[in-house]
């Protein structure tokens, strides 16, 4: 008979169809115009929220999906969502300073690579 002892890890379940939320492009918010833009939507969107009945049937998950619905859907209009720049590894000066210093490495030992011929071809004579 044999007697094992095992540990066993549990497979980690995924769920499909999660996505991740989508940041806003705040910095629009800087400018006064767009800030007033986006108050004026946002007053808009509660005045609407708050007109609606307040009777038996409302919760407050409803009353909160309506805040959030109205916030993130006036954020999409007025800024929209953050684009990704991606920053290139090597910038255009950075390739510039290399090859400048490539160039003046190349200029100095082209005078020490004459000479070292010359010595050869003078050594190589003499025998």
């Amino acid at each position: 008979m044999l007697v094992a002892k095992m540990k066993v890890k549990p497979t980690k379940h995924r769920t499909m169809g999660r996505t991740t939320s989508l940041k806003f492009n705040t910095v629009f918010l800087w400018d006064t115009d767009e800030l007033n833009k986006f108050r004026l939507a946002l007053s808009n969107r509660f005045q609407a929220f708050h007109d609606l009945p307040n009777g038996e049937g409302t919760t407050m998950e409803s009353n909160w999906k309506g805040i959030k619905e109205a916030i993130t859907s006036t954020c999409h209009e007025v800024l929209g969502h953050k684009k990704h720049h991606h920053k290139e590894w090597i910038s255009v000066d950075t390739l510039d300073k290399i090859f400048k210093k490539w160039r003046t490495r190349r200029q100095l030992s082209i005078p020490v690579e004459q000479e070292q011929r010359k010595l050869r071809h003078k050594l190589n004579t003499q025998k």
